[in-house]
């Protein structure tokens, strides 16, 4: 490790912007700011290489890193003329994390570090402000206390609550029937005077003294090396590693930590602090757009203590709606109130100033950029300058929009939208049609429609999550704590905090519906109290929501309802169809779809899929009209009893067979003839063999002991898939003349079909051999019957390791492979899918499995096995086909594999095919950069 601190200030810097795994995307941003010349307060950060030599030491930090940051220390006290540790020029800092990937809310801040009883004597001295250095030092108790001592934060929130109750009083408040969050809007923090404050301080210390048996520390070198300590702990807190699995983030990354001079927001009404975006981060709209409190610390902002007013006149904070005033939080208000309390209005300058500076990081960094900055007596600072986090929404266009405005490529448009997120685009909205009852208005912090009932903590979302409930989580405001919760829940609905708040941010990260900053709603003891208010802004009654009780979000208008809301689907955008067909024009692989019904064909067809990969001709029998023919055949004693029963179903088939083709109009349709074994048909519980009984004419202790006889050990690796055929070949007979006809009377109208016959399950040439021979023969006899021909293929999946190794021998016989890699990943694990989830996790957290391998692809293991049959199956048939069918079809990451391993498609669900439309584009610049440069568009 060569270095361990890189310094920053006075418009130089050590590091830039192209450091971030070194420096984190907070200290690259701040390095790249101070070289750019704008006002950035001095600081340092020690690289994310000291962070993962302090675990590997066993959380010691490496040797000689303390004389370094005495040494910064020392450059910042030269620059700022202050001393750390000194009453008469105190200097203070902030110590925060920074992950190369922005990780918002989930590691730790500490503000104001460097404080002491005699120290804040000094900085209310040298400020002339009593009160602010009180404000700091117990801000900075309390965050210390939280994050390096390790003190429950709700102590010291019971010590502000008897704080705000003794204000109250003094103002003449009566607080005796207000609740915390209620008390809190009566008596905010900037009502407390400094006698207040003062004895709030001492209330802190001796908290602190009772919790851990020591004074609070008041050496200021100490306080920093705890602090620092804390950072790199936080990246391995409970939260952090939640958020880092969720968006695929590796543990060996590590986290920066930044040390940074203080600025205060908190200084009077010539101060304050706020959170912009360059641009909108949940609809993309091209407008500065951001929030800021007046006399308050940046955590008070994303925090959600406090609602936010707007940057800008009719900004976004207001809430601003159609047709008339903006709302906040269920209370009617005016535009020119909104205006009001915008930063453009109550200091225009610093505003016309951050504007400039919020165009030039744009115009610098080539994309959105996420901005935090503190206004002290005036003057305009960043503290931070990351690209922003966006709803999938918002992705798409803000890539577009900057391809049109010239400022990227249409290449590095397709690889700027995160695949995974386009799944947001397909979000229902509320039936404006239908008929709702609304319950209360916020801010529109993340889009979509979500329905659930209400829970209060993120541990219940959790657990009525895992039975299979929808949820949403309701709280005054969600700290990074909730994460696990808000991961569970449908939708986030908080009483505080703005468009920027941790809420707002994170839901919109993970593409949940929230809204946030409702103030008529009240959440107190496991109930939620909401002030309906009428379209004047006047109080008009109230409602009690309990725990379970449903709700429904929009989190595009704000808007909460009362009861479950028809939603009506999604449409996508101008600009992703024109991103999409930028991608369509640079993939190689092609994408289809699984579909079983001609609904399903249709909707594949609409979201741009370019054939069928898997049709399951299963999913055909379980409709009322057939199920009773396939149990019949079951059920038969011989092979003529099994054809009348098949002679049923002949025509069932055959109707959606013609309705997939017609819907495919000469797209390729590969279908998988029966799969399943046979006792999956037959009923399981009493009532329906009783039923079964009647309708067949067999007893129903004869149904029992057929049931008994066909149930095995292990059906997913028994009597299924091709050795049905084997043993009552007249199954595949039948759906193979369902096909064929289908076929000929599609193509009779005018039609092009191009079926695939695909067998499931095979491991030798001879099974291929014998099922080809099958098909052929119904295959002449259907044309004879029809007096034409059509193509069709013939082709195997490879889902067993046998099939893999002897793939040279299978393309002899099969015209395609098609890697159904559900089975593949089971079979080559030998682990049940359905029996997975009760250790699987453990595997994962254990670093034995980077992801769950049945949601992205084991690639050193099933890949191997997926390589060796494509080099084996190819010598032996050049030229073969090969697709996948697995869910991997629609993972980004696998697909990413597949392009890699030279796959000719892969298929996924109809909704995911927006999705391996961008990754398999992705996936071909990837590739095609790696192989070298070339001229760009």
């Amino acid at each position: 490790m060569a270095r361990s601190i890189y310094f920053f200030g006075a418009g130089q810097a050590d590091g830039d912007a192209q450091q971030k795994d070194l420096l984190g995307g907070k200290g690259a941003g701040l390095a790249e700011m101070t070289r750019l010349g704008i006002p950035v307060p001095p600081g340092f950060t020690l690289t994310t290489e000291v962070c993962n030599a302090y675990y590997a030491a066993g959380k010691v930090l490496p040797a000689g890193v303390e004389d370094e940051i005495e040494a910064a220390i020392g450059r910042l006290e030269s620059l700022l003329g202050a001393r750390f540790g000194s009453p008469e020029a105190p200097l203070l800092v902030s110590v925060r994390s920074g992950a190369r990937a922005s990780m918002p809310g989930m590691m730790d801040t500490i503000l104001n570090l460097g404080m002491n009883d005699e120290i804040a004597a000094g900085l209310a001295r040298r400020t002339g402000s009593e009160r602010f250095a009180l404000d700091a030092y117990r801000r900075f108790i309390l965050t210390y206390s939280d994050i390096v001592l390790g003190v429950p934060r709700d102590r010291f929130e019971e010590a502000l609550g008897r704080a705000r109750r003794d204000a109250a009083a003094r103002l003449g408040v009566d607080a005796t029937r207000l609740n915390a969050a209620e008390l809190e809007r009566k008596v905010p923090d900037s009502l407390l005077d400094p006698a207040s404050l003062a004895a709030l301080v001492q209330r802190q210390k001796e908290i602190v003294l009772g919790a851990t048996g020591s004074p609070f520390p008041d050496d200021p070198r100490a306080q920093l090396g705890g602090a620092i300590r804390a950072v790199f702990d936080s990246w391995n807190n409970h939260r952090a590693q939640v958020y880092r699995k969720m968006h695929d983030i590796p543990e060996a990354w590590g986290t920066a930590c930044n040390v940074q001079a203080m600025v205060f927001g908190n200084l009077g009404d010539d101060s304050g602090t706020g959170v912009a975006f360059t641009r909108d981060p949940s609809t993309g709209e091209r407008r500065f757009y951001g929030e800021w409190l007046p006399n308050a610390q940046g955590e008070d902002v994303v925090a959600g203590v406090r609602t936010p007013h707007p940057l800008s006149r009719s900004g976004p904070g207001g809430g601003a709606t159609s047709g008339g005033g903006a709302t906040s939080g269920g209370v009617a208000t005016s535009d020119d109130a909104d205006d009001a309390s915008s930063l453009e209005a109550r200091m225009p300058e610093a505003y016309a100033q951050l504007v400039a500076v919020q165009a030039r990081l744009e115009q610098h960094f080539r994309d959105m950029q996420d901005l935090e900055f503190t206004i002290q007596r005036g003057e305009l600072f960043l503290l931070q300058c990351r690209t922003g986090k966006r709803t999938g929404r918002a992705a798409v266009r803000i890539a577009v929009e900057m391809a049109r405005e010239g400022l990227i490529s249409q290449r590095e448009a397709i690889l700027r939208v995160d695949p995974g997120s386009i799944d947001q685009l397909l979000h229902p909205s509320i039936d404006e049609g239908a008929p709702k009852r609304l319950l209360a208005r916020g801010l529109p912090a993340s889009p979509g429609a979500a329905t659930g009932q209400v829970v209060f903590s993120a541990d219940e979302a959790e657990r009525r999550a895992g039975q299979g409930k929808a949820v949403i989580l309701v709280r005054s405001e969600t700290s990074p704590e909730d994460i696990h919760g808000m991961k569970a829940a449908r939708g986030v609905l908080t009483a505080r905090g703005g468009m920027t708040s941790h809420a707002a941010v994170v839901a919109r990260g993970m593409g949940k519906s929230c809204v946030a900053g409702c103030s008529a709603i009240s959440v107190s003891q496991g109930q939620m109290a909401v002030t309906i208010y009428d379209e004047h802004g006047h109080a008009t009654g109230s409602i009690t929501v309990k725990a379970g009780d449903l709700i429904t979000l929009d989190g595009g208008t704000g808007r909460v309802y009362l009861g479950a809301v028809p939603t009506v689907p999604a449409a996508l955008s101008g600009e992703f169809e024109e991103l999409i067909g930028w991608a369509d024009a640079v993939r190689r692989l092609r994408v289809r779809s699984n579909a079983d019904t001609p609904h399903d064909a249709r909707t594949a067809r609409n979201f741009g899929a370019e054939g069928i990969g898997l049709c399951r001709t299963e999913h055909m029998f379980f409709d009322e009209e057939r199920i009773h023919a396939v149990r019949e055949m079951i059920l038969a004693d011989g092979e003529a009893g099994r054809r009348r029963a098949l002679a049923k179903l002949l025509p069932f088939q055959r109707g959606d067979f013609v309705g997939v083709f017609r819907e495919m109009a000469g797209l390729p349709v590969t279908i998988r003839l029966l799969d399943p074994p046979l006792h999956e048909f037959l009923p399981q519980d009493e009532a329906q063999l009783e039923q079964l009984s009647r309708s067949v004419g067999v007893s129903a202790k004869e149904l029992r002991r057929k049931s008994q006889e066909l149930a095995e050990y292990n059906p997913m690796l028994g009597h299924r898939g091709c050795r049905l055929a084997i043993t009552s070949p007249e199954i595949y007979e039948m759906q193979a003349r369902a096909i064929l006809e289908a076929a000929c009377e599609v193509a009779a109208a005018g039609i092009e079909v191009e079926p695939e016959i695909m067998i499931p399950l095979s491991m030798t040439r001879r099974e291929l051999a014998i099922t080809r021979a099958l098909v052929e023969g119904v295959a002449e006899q259907v044309f004879a019957e029809k007096g034409r021909r059509v193509d069709v293929r013939f082709g195997t999946m490879i889902e067993l390791p046998r099939a893999a190794i002897m793939a040279g021998e299978l393309a002899e016989e099969a015209e395609f492979f098609s890697f159904g890699t559900n089975d593949l990943t089971q079979t080559t694990l030998g682990i049940s899918r359905d029996d997975a989830g009760r250790f699987l996790g453990a595997y994962v957290e254990a670093g034995i499995f980077a992801k769950d391998p049945f949601q992205s692809l084991d690639v050193p293991g099933v890949g191997a096995l997926i390589e060796l049959a494509r080099d084996r199956g190819r010598a032996a048939r050049p030229g073969l086909k090969l697709g996948i069918c697995g869910e991997h079809g629609g993972d980004p990451s696998s697909i990413g594999y597949f392009e890699r391993a030279g796959l000719d498609y892969v298929s996924c669900s109809p909704f995911r095919v927006p999705v391996a439309r961008l990754a398999a584009a992705q996936a071909a610049l990837t590739a095609e950069s790696a192989r070298g440069p070339r001229a760009t568009d």
